[in-house]
């Protein structure tokens, strides 16, 4: 294909999850089916267009004063990519499959690129909507954050220590030219291309035989903060995919056990088949069943249960820029809720004297210290640990420069920390 025809593909399925408000995997998948012609590289172009479309829709439709398909991906090739009104011209010529002539009014916007007035929505690349629990949450920064999770994510990896060290991953993937992650000892980062597209890690001899996994540098901080160690009795009560409870596992270097259950089938299902790659052998899946308790017989006896949250997932806007504009009004009071009921849910299990370690991929005050602050007022037998101490004991001691402001716990976010944005906060009960 060519590079107008790829253009011309990548406003078609940005029509697509416009219209039926579904997940960009799905309209891309959808239309790589429908056009069977169009390579692997075909399909990862259009995909890189349609990511930057999302991540920059707000502002690259305010520079093209108009609200379209069409006015959305060739604003944010104008903001990402620096492509000038001629460059995209000559792209935009009307011949074969290349979108239709730029007009005049169309290149002078792209030349200009002008957010002159627009307000903070526009400006952060954010629903508008979320506008007050953003500005509540992150102050004078919020433009700064928004703008830094509207930029493509880095690839980052965890060195699975079950398997082997960071420095002998590092070595087997020198091809692909890894350098250590800035702030977890176990992490490598592999740089992605201009165009966004990241190297097919999944058919590389090491992901194969389980010496890594694919995990931002921000969750891997939020498992090593737990203070997970051999011979724990441990519980992943929102284990998803399993990329936490693996973590966990290595932690404990095989020792104890990890209990690891997710209320949702679907997430949960793929912990099965990465188990056996990762050489982890203290987990236990709890596979949640109607009318049965999976969480019965642990009742105070924990260690540390890890609570990663079921969220709104504004600090993971990088990775998944369709959700922030599928998210509904009523999404974070839904969240709220929920986390409010897992939090007691989890408080049952901790042992006196054990952890109850919280996190979030937020960066909303309201799904993070606030839900901190009414279990704490609810549950007196928890005290909240000094995060600083926190990051300290965990051996990350330039993590105590991100103590939360507005309550107990560690930020981390794409503007301060170069991570995706978290929030992690320990309890312990007394």
């Amino acid at each position: 294909m060519t590079p107008a025809a790829r253009l011309s593909a990548a406003i078609e399925v940005f029509a697509d999850i416009e219209a039926r408000r579904r997940p960009a995997a799905d309209a891309l998948k959808d239309w790589g089916l429908t056009h069977r012609f169009a390579g692997s590289g075909d399909r990862s172009a259009i995909g890189s267009l349609v990511y930057d479309s999302l991540r920059k829709k707000a502002s690259a439709s305010w520079i093209m004063r108009e609200a379209t398909p069409r006015a959305a991906v060739l604003g944010a090739l104008a903001l990402t990519r620096s492509f000038d009104g001629a460059a995209l011209a000559a792209l935009c010529t009307g011949e074969g499959h290349a979108p239709s002539l730029l007009s005049a009014d169309e290149r002078a916007h792209i030349d200009a690129r002008s957010l002159e007035g627009a307000p903070l929505h526009v400006r952060a690349d954010i629903p508008e909507f979320l506008t007050p629990s953003f500005a509540a949450s992150l102050g004078a920064m919020a433009e700064g954050e928004g703008k830094a999770l509207a930029e493509r994510a880095p690839v980052d990896l965890r060195a699975n220590t079950l398997k082997g060290e960071r420095d002998a991953l590092a070595v087997k993937l020198a091809h692909l030219s890894p350098v250590p992650t800035p702030l977890s000892p176990l992490g490598l980062r592999i740089a992605i291309t201009p165009e966004g597209r990241a190297p097919a890690l999944h058919v590389e001899p090491s992901f194969i035989k389980g010496l890594f996994e694919v995990q931002d540098e921000g969750s891997q901080l939020a498992a090593l903060l737990s203070g997970a160690k051999p011979g724990m009795q441990t519980l992943d009560l929102c284990a998803g995919g399993g990329g936490k409870a693996l973590a966990l596992a290595a932690m404990m270097d095989n020792q104890g056990q990890v209990f690891a259950t997710d209320t949702d089938l679907h997430r949960l299902a793929p912990i099965h088949e990465r188990l056996q790659r990762s050489g982890a052998h203290n987990i236990q899946v709890l596979t949640p069943r109607r009318g049965i308790d999976e969480l019965k017989g642990l009742e105070a006896r924990c260690d540390l249960v890890f609570v990663d949250a079921p969220c709104t997932g504004v600090g993971a806007w990088r990775r998944n820029p369709d959700a922030k504009w599928r998210m509904r009004p009523n999404a974070l009071d839904l969240r709220v809720r929920e986390q409010d009921e897992v939090l007691a849910k989890a408080a049952g299990a901790v042992k006196p004297g054990g952890r109850l370690h919280y996190v979030t991929c937020s960066l909303l005050r309201a799904e993070n210290e606030d839900r901190v602050r009414a279990f704490l007022e609810k549950n007196p037998q928890f005290l909240p640990l000094d995060a600083a101490r926190m990051a300290v004991d965990a051996g990350l001691p330039s993590l105590s420069g991100h103590v939360s402001t507005l309550g107990p716990g560690l930020r981390l976010s794409p503007l301060s920390t170069g991570t995706d944005g978290f929030y992690i906060c320990a309890m312990m009960r007394t």
